[in-house]
């Protein structure tokens, strides 16, 4: 699988009450060397802007009502067969299925039933999920016929 976009959602994703997991910051900006990455959240803490503020990505805010809706159109507006998606929760639910690749995340905050089944690999942290990126065969292994 090529890809050429990386969507992450953050908050129970990418960080635990709105600060960023460990070796997150250092995976995505090697990621960010041969994706695009973005970063789609209602930022829940706060926290978000100043937790990415070294990391090489696009940081979009979401708000207000359907925010599953608008991760789903940000998404489709990239082209979704070139997008990786990394979520975790109700509101990742339509950007893990639409992308060519879902990866849902069971981190310490859990994980939404509806994401782990839109998505095609579920990963137990974060960090498992990117280095799927940074290591393609793994991905290629687990998706094999």
């Amino acid at each position: 699988m090529e890809f050429e976009y990386l969507i992450s959602d953050f908050t129970g994703t990418l960080s635990l009450d709105g600060k960023l997991l460990p070796a997150v910051r250092e995976k995505l900006n090697m990621i960010a060397k041969s994706l695009k990455v973005y970063v789609l959240t209602a930022d829940t803490f706060g926290k978000a802007r100043e937790e990415l503020k070294d990391v090489d990505c696009t940081l979009h805010m979401i708000k207000g009502e359907n925010l599953d809706v608008q991760k789903e159109e940000f998404l489709r507006r990239l082209s979704a067969e070139k997008v990786v998606a990394i979520g975790n929760g109700m509101n990742d639910r339509r950007m893990l299925k639409a992308a060519r690749l879902g990866i849902a995340v069971m981190g310490s905050e859990g994980c939404a039933t509806e994401a782990l089944f839109a998505a095609k690999i579920v990963v137990s942290d974060v960090s498992d999920g990117l280095d799927l990126l940074l290591n393609p065969k793994r991905v290629e292994a687990t998706l094999k016929h």
